[in-house]
């Protein structure tokens, strides 16, 4: 499964195309975030990506969930988004 990690600065539409590609290979992907803006971004993010890939018949299944990340030797508590073609 393809990571992505999604940071308050990043930019929706170029996420959304990364995004986008993957999924339009049948592929799984992860988005990560950590804190209030990323996962807005995040969230702006798949919404886009909806609307490229619905062109193509593929509808999107969104599974968020917790998981544990280390960033500089810290553990630190990331949402994760889970999305699969339906």
């Amino acid at each position: 499964m393809d990571c992505l990690r999604v940071a308050s600065k990043s930019d929706p539409k170029s996420v959304a195309g990364a995004l986008s590609g993957l999924l339009r290979e049948n592929k799984k992907v992860e988005l990560q975030a950590i804190g209030a803006g990323a996962v807005n971004q995040t969230i702006k993010a798949i919404a886009i990506s909806r609307g490229y890939v619905a062109p193509n018949g593929i509808d999107l299944i969104l599974i968020p969930a917790f998981t544990e990340v280390e960033i500089n030797g810290q553990e630190r508590t990331a949402i994760k988004f889970l999305v699969e073609p339906r």
